[in-house]
């Protein structure tokens, strides 16, 4: 009976934070402001990352343990990189906000109002978008050089297989972003392959341009 009894308040904790969250949602318009920190750190990550490939591939880097380093690095600096600078600038953003409201109710919110609550909600989960997107888009880009550690693929194929998965992000953003927009699918994927190609033609004639080889 008492289990029964705890069990039923844990639902209704969890209902009602849910439901908190939920109105902090709508106050901060969340839901636009994470798919925009999304979408762009995840563009980010995955073309950082594919440069990194490509230039350890055209260096004749043949140790896939430098590329995961150096890839699981770059994927740490960049989340440490986006929470710290998402989390500084919403919070600056919704301070301004609050003293915007402030002042046209011309009183000032306590610590625990709804409006502060949400902002400091909002900030958080926006500088946890910031900082997880580019990372995982970074190691699903270097993934495939984990399989060069197991022996199941070469180093050939892995930079095969980071190009391919690179490209896959790109569009499966462009199609996120035609589903949001309800725009077509297909001329938002081929923007966002485009500019991977560019991408990995512009850092390739950099490598070489540095000193690397086209390896076949």
């Amino acid at each position: 009976m008492e289990q029964d009894e705890s069990d039923k308040a844990d639902k209704r904790a969890f209902s009602e934070r849910t439901n908190r969250w939920k109105t902090y949602i709508e106050i901060c318009d969340l839901g636009a402001i994470c798919r925009r920190y999304f979408v762009m750190n995840a563009f980010d990550g995955a073309l950082t990352m594919l440069g990194v490939v490509i230039g350890a591939t055209l260096a004749n880097i043949q140790d896939p343990f430098i590329v995961i380093s150096a890839g699981i690095a770059g994927s740490f600096a960049m989340g440490i990189s986006g929470f710290s600078g998402a989390y500084m600038a919403e919070s600056a953003e919704r301070t301004k906000e609050l003293k915007i409201l402030e002042k046209a109710m011309l009183t000032r919110m306590e610590d625990e109002s709804l409006h502060k609550e949400a902002a400091r909600f909002a900030t958080r989960v926006t500088a946890l978008v910031d900082a997880a997107s580019p990372a995982i888009a970074a190691i699903i880009v270097i993934s495939p050089f984990f399989l060069v550690t197991m022996g199941s693929i070469d180093m050939s194929a892995a930079f095969v297989g980071s190009l391919i998965l690179t490209l896959v992000i790109l569009i499966s953003l462009g199609v996120y972003l035609a589903r949001i927009t309800e725009e077509s699918m297909l001329r938002h994927g081929l923007k966002m392959l485009i500019v991977g190609l560019i991408t990995a033609l512009l850092c390739s004639l950099i490598a070489i341009g540095l000193g690397g080889e086209v390896v076949v």
